[in-house]
């Protein structure tokens, strides 16, 4: 056993060695992060109107994803971007997603609006600027929904891991862990993706690990090869962005990929998850 395999001693409840099986953290609609089956999550960046969610809603169902992803709170660089339609955009997400046989997850970025959004959301998730805000990781923790925490712009595995261990401690052990990169010296991409963590985190966690290669990369034209990457990595799953008219955006449209190219995406998924033992997600009924 090398170092990278050894526990840290804070790291009780998330450590591989706590648990004999590993997690497999499941949503109402019977998606699953974790399993021999990749859980799927697409969608916009925010969601922009009824129209814009239910046409991804519908595009990404039938590709095959199941779980749609949206924010109605968007956390932002300058105060005078786009914030989102708040409790609006929540209510729009829920319809479409219900309408077409997803599971649902979006961020929450305050405690106080936790047990709001637990209220339309299937899933929690904790974005990267809160990966270290503990009072929301322990609020998310006592929502007992499942969360998705996502890596911090700047976050050692050691800092991502014991985040998770907020919320574990708050008695809910349904988390997954999001790999959605770092920053780095070189600005040719948004960030630097760490695929080298997705085997590195199976030795070091139970918990399920997924893969954003859209906020990873930034760029639209590397979502699909480095989703396919991750995948052939480990990785449990994905989260991408999918937008009807990327240049339309209200943000983050330079890195999501239109309906169409995330339908050939997974296809192209299919022969990369069979050649990992893993296979894409049934698609519903209802798409």
């Amino acid at each position: 056993m090398d170092r990278y395999d050894l526990p840290s001693r804070d790291l009780k409840l998330a450590r591989r060695e706590a648990r004999q099986e590993r997690t497999v953290v499941r949503l109402g609609n019977g998606a699953a992060f974790g399993g021999d089956t990749l859980a799927v999550c697409a969608g916009p960046c925010s969601v922009e109107s009824s129209e814009q969610i239910e046409a991804t809603a519908k595009a990404v169902a039938a590709a095959g994803a199941n779980v749609l992803r949206g924010g109605a709170f968007k956390p932002r660089t300058s105060p005078y971007a786009f914030q989102g339609l708040g409790e609006r955009g929540l209510v729009m997400l829920r319809t479409a997603a219900d309408r077409h046989g997803l599971a649902v997850v979006t961020e929450v970025l305050d405690p106080r609006d936790v047990p709001m959004v637990a209220n339309y959301a299937d899933m929690l998730q904790i974005g990267a600027r809160n990966m270290q805000n503990f009072a929301l990781l322990r609020e998310a923790g006592h929502s007992g929904k499942p969360v998705l925490l996502k890596r911090g712009l700047s976050a050692t595995v050691e800092e991502w891991l014991m985040a998770a261990e907020y919320v574990l401690l708050a008695g809910n052990d349904k988390v997954v862990l999001c790999e959605r990169g770092i920053r780095s010296f070189d600005s040719e991409t948004r960030n630097l993706l760490d695929l080298s963590v997705v085997p590195l985190l199976a030795a070091r966690t139970h918990l399920p690990v997924v893969v954003d290669p859209s906020h990873g990369t930034g760029v639209a034209r590397l979502v699909p090869p480095m989703a396919l990457a991750a995948v052939a990595a480990g990785a449990d799953g994905l989260l991408v962005e999918v937008h009807p008219d990327p240049a339309g955006a209200a943000s983050d449209g330079a890195q999501s990929i239109t309906p169409d190219e995330f339908s050939t995406l997974m296809r192209e998924l299919a022969g990369i998850a069979a050649a990992v033992g893993r296979r894409l997600p049934a698609k519903t009924l209802a798409a």
